[in-house]
């Protein structure tokens, strides 16, 4: 928490200062170097960043779209950024995250204002200390804005919670964001801050970044601290940040890496350098560069998915990187056997619940015993309640964590890979309700080495896609510096539809059209409503006939190429036969959605007196 002197807080709070006063630079998909130099030159104040970014939440988390991505704005966060403004001026900026506002998974700790773990058992648990992560990045002048939303104490990857209920992907809000971090992955996608938190057990930060055209890093274990982070598993947690750019994760995760003596596996950073992003970023030379392509992943994979990191590879050789097909003997078993959620989940919340609460009853058995939980969780934590630990097979996961790191390293070593490639997850995002498959996260989780997931473009229905980059360890500066390269030449971020740029501090508006289209003997009307921030496409259609005349089909088309040549297929259908008049929604595509815009798409109505191809007309 930034600790504000009482008699310089008196003062502030009594300051003429408009926090709705107008500025010029807008915070949608701004980066964090944009808006420090904005703050530096005056365009801009942290006050103002703050309020634009309260105002796009306000807009489209709750409205719109519905993101739901947000569990808690920070009552004082428009307090702390008056301070820094203050601040600035006294005696300049603390450095690059200086009165930038950043969104965190609400596993972190927060000494002012509640840690849920999105659960209604922890809805009003205030930790009495905060996340060390946090301490670094407010200590760097960072603006804590909000706690996001994720999958119930960080167990699932579709980011459903009792406390918040389901986050919606900003890509298609039909769908899932991801998780556990995917209330901190649709919120940074949407720009409801310039960066975000969120952790990683197995996944939890490469999934939410796979499916919300981000870029995040699975650190090597012990980069940095998780004291403070609400455990799955205290082996296998990492936490970091998600962002829109590889310079923007580099400026942060410089600021959030290092020793800290409350945690054990940080330990590695007392004697070795903490990897130098920043440093770093520029420094790939893709000539020579050898990427193992691991084919295990690959096969059993969406073809959209196939097809994006397939188009990245291929870039990545035009380069002069060489790509090598790969296996890792006995990889599917290695990882069977390693896995330590099961076997340290309810030790460890447990012990985290004793350290950070005051209620000395509260704790796993309390939480199931009184259904204090959201059903989509209800099988995982009845199972932890109810295990006992093994020992023996406790040791021998943590034995076969060993096994698994040191069969990567030797295919890394005889082959002399840099990295090994990977689809993040195998399957597209899946409709909200749906069980997501096709993780590949254990190949990192399981061995502690780093894995970054990189955006890589989108499916042709628009859903972003992910390629996973997988290291040696405390290699993590390297993995980013090879992602930076393909992110500059092939600008692979795209903002989502649904959350666009505010005007004048508010969503835009509903767009409405109408059409009339007359022949001798039939007329047929029809008016249409659709919404960028719901990506709906909204129609009602009637006909009026005479002399027995018949319609049989009002659809929708879109002319392609601009050019009026309609053979394009039907996209839409309106009106059947034997209908008079009807009404309807549809969910845009993102061809269909630019087509409305540029109004290139025309009403096509067979009939009776009509051409077989039915007779067109363009809705303008």
């Amino acid at each position: 928490m930034i600790r504000i002197p009482c008699l310089l807080l008196a003062a502030l709070l009594l300051l003429p200062y408009t926090v709705a006063a107008q500025s010029s630079f807008d915070v949608f998909e701004a980066s964090i170097t944009e808006i420090q130099d904005a703050l530096g030159q005056g365009q801009i104040n942290s006050v103002q960043l703050v309020q634009q970014y309260l105002d796009r939440i306000q807009a489209y988390d709750k409205q719109g779209p519905k993101l739901n991505s947000i569990v808690r704005i920070n009552p004082v966060a428009l307090t702390q950024a008056r301070a820094l403004d203050a601040e600035r001026q006294r005696t300049g900026s603390r450095g690059p995250l200086h009165g930038v506002p950043i969104v965190v998974k609400d596993n972190y700790n927060t000494d002012h204002m509640p840690t849920t773990g999105g659960s209604v058992a922890l809805a009003n648990f205030i930790p009495n200390e905060n996340a060390a992560q946090l301490d670094k990045l407010m200590q760097a002048g960072a603006i804590i804005l909000a706690k996001t939303n994720l999958h119930e104490y960080a167990y699932g990857i579709t980011s459903i919670s009792s406390l918040v209920g389901q986050t919606r992907n900003p890509y298609d809000p039909r769908r899932v964001p991801g998780g556990s971090s995917g209330g901190t992955g649709a919120a940074v996608a949407a720009s409801f801050a310039a960066a975000g938190f969120g952790s990683d057990t197995c996944g939890s930060i490469r999934i939410p970044s796979a499916f919300n055209n981000l870029i995040g890093l699975r650190p090597s274990k012990g980069l940095s601290s998780i004291y403070g982070i609400l455990p799955l598993s205290h082996t296998q947690d990492v936490a970091g940040p998600l962002a829109r750019n590889a310079e923007d994760l580099a400026i942060i995760l410089d600021i959030v890496s290092g020793f800290d003596a409350r945690d054990e596996a940080t330990q590695i950073l007392r004697t070795t350098p903490v990897p130098a992003f920043m440093e770093r970023l520029h420094s790939a030379n893709l000539s020579g560069l050898r990427i193992g392509k691991l084919q295990e992943y690959f096969d059993g994979s969406d073809g959209a998915v196939i097809s994006a990191l397939e188009d990245a590879l291929d870039w990545y050789q035009q380069q002069g990187a060489e790509i090598v097909e790969i296996e890792i003997p006995d990889m599917t078993d290695l990882i069977r056997r390693s896995g330590l959620i099961g076997h340290e989940f309810k030790t460890d919340i447990d012990q985290y619940l004793a350290t950070f609460s005051d209620n000395e009853s509260l704790n796993l058995n309390l939480i199931v015993s009184q259904g204090l939980y959201h059903e989509a969780v209800e099988g995982v934590l009845s199972r932890s309640n109810a295990s006992e630990l093994d020992e023996q097979a406790y040791r021998s996961a943590v034995e076969v964590r060993s096994a698994l790191r040191a069969a990567i390293e030797a295919v890394m070593s005889e082959q002399g890979l840099d990295v090994i490639a990977y689809p993040t997850i195998k399957r597209t995002q899946v409709f909200t309700g749906d069980s997501q498959p096709g993780s590949n996260c254990s190949l990192s989780a399981n061995s502690g080495l780093p894995a970054l997931s990189m955006p890589v473009g989108f499916t042709g229905n628009g859903l972003p896609v992910g390629m996973e980059l997988l290291g040696g360890f405390l290699q993590d500066a390297e993995l980013l510096a090879i992602a930076q390269p393909y992110e500059t030449a092939l600008s692979s971020r795209r903002a989502p539809s649904t959350t666009p740029a505010l005007e004048s501090g508010l969503a835009p508006g509903l767009k409405n059209f109408e059409l009339v289209f007359s022949r001798p003997s039939l007329r047929v009307e029809a008016s249409f409503t659709y919404s960028v921030v719901t990506n709906l496409f909204d129609f009602q259609v009637s006909k009026e006939l005479t002399q027995g005349q018949e319609v049989t089909a009002a659809t929708l088309v879109i002319d392609t190429n601009g050019d009026g040549e309609l053979d394009e297929p039907v996209v839409l259908n309106l009106l059947s036969p034997d209908v008079d008049a009807a009404a309807g929604s549809h969910f845009m595509s993102a061809e269909f959605r630019q087509a409305v815009e540029e109004r290139r798409l025309y009403l096509r109505v067979f009939g009776d007196s009509l051409p077989r191809q039915g007779a067109t007309q363009l809705l303008e």
